[in-house]
């Protein structure tokens, strides 16, 4: 789950599927922007930033913590375990300002100076036996950017939302007690994609743990929001990225539409749905000559994919008419 597509030959540094290096710095004149100012003064040297501070809890329930000094997904994670004794490996994602398992509310390139983390941890795990019936399971899955692939939708009526015991937010961690921890969510797809028709197969899963009976932690915990007066951190606004972390853009007209159309070609197929990848595949095939061309820009990042032509063909189309706003 990212807060927005924007180009991504050069990610942002915290994103939800994946961990970045470098990528885009902030608005100008700030932590890890450009050179801000009307004479284009280089930006102040790292002893004479500000020092950010991010509340925090568990989202099961905790006394509130504090993080600082992160930069991506995993250095985030190690703060979270400093700060309640926990290893980073028993974070699974963070969502801001809600503990509940909200999708919407997924961190992901963005997180403003009064957003609160709520870090979801390993709960149950179990074991679930799934009769592949249909082609297409009906999941949406991304990664955490930190080793664990989860699954972010159920389409309704699929074969994913005819199983009880597969929810949102459930990591998963073996097929067929093959470990599926490390890969990245395109090639846990890619792996559910391939099963044959009418095979049953085995998901080990892990649950988020839940919250006390998902009451009102907020609450609970006397937490009523992050406003300046209780918090003493500035008047930065929610919506404004934070220097190092960067800018996450939102996705343009023609990407929405285009994601779409490609995910919609990765469900017929594949038989899976999987935005982040089609978004990938759209920024490859963004500047293709022909479907020659975009083939060749797959098969130097996606090739384990084989994708077959009449595919890459569908696609170079589907961005075709999406530039041209056909669709």
């Amino acid at each position: 789950m990212p807060l927005g597509l924007g180009r991504r030959k050069k990610p942002p540094p915290l994103v939800e599927n994946e961990e970045g290096a470098g990528g885009r710095g902030g608005a100008p004149g700030e932590p890890g922007g450009a050179p801000g100012g009307a004479g284009g003064a280089a930006p102040p040297p790292p002893a004479l930033r500000p020092r950010l501070v991010f509340h925090t809890q568990l989202a099961h329930g905790s006394p509130t913590g504090r993080v600082e000094g992160f930069s991506n997904v995993r250095e985030l994670y190690g703060k979270i375990g400093e700060a309640f004794g926990i290893a980073p490996s028993e974070v699974l994602f963070c969502t801001l300002n809600t503990p509940h398992v909200d999708m919407e509310k997924l961190l992901g390139g963005q997180i403003g100076l009064e957003d609160f983390i709520f870090a979801h941890t390993r709960g149950r795990q179990k074991d679930v036996q799934v009769l592949k019936s249909e082609e297409a399971l009906g999941l949406t899955i991304t990664d955490n950017g930190a080793g664990y692939a989860f699954i972010k939708r159920i389409r309704e009526g699929s074969v994913m939302a005819r199983t009880p015991q597969v929810g949102v937010g459930d990591v998963l961690e073996a097929l067929d007690g093959l470990s599926l921890v490390g890969a990245r969510h395109f090639e846990v797809a890619r792996r559910l994609q391939e099963l044959p028709r009418g095979q049953r197969f085995q998901l080990t899963l892990t649950e988020p743990r839940r919250a006390w009976g998902e009451l009102g932690i907020l609450v609970i915990l006397g937490y009523t929001g992050m406003g300046t007066g209780s918090t003493g951190m500035g008047t930065g606004s929610t919506g404004r990225a934070l220097g190092a972390l960067g800018w996450a853009l939102g996705p343009s007209a023609f990407e929405e539409r285009a994601v779409a159309k490609v995910d919609d070609l990765l469900e017929s197929y594949m038989g899976i749905r999987d935005s982040e990848l089609a978004a990938t595949m759209v920024e490859l095939g963004r500047d293709a000559r022909d479907p020659d061309a975009l083939a060749e820009a797959l098969d130097s990042q996606l090739g384990d994919f084989a994708f077959p032509d009449e595919f890459v063909f569908d696609v170079w189309g589907a961005i075709g008419d999406a530039k041209a706003g056909r669709c």
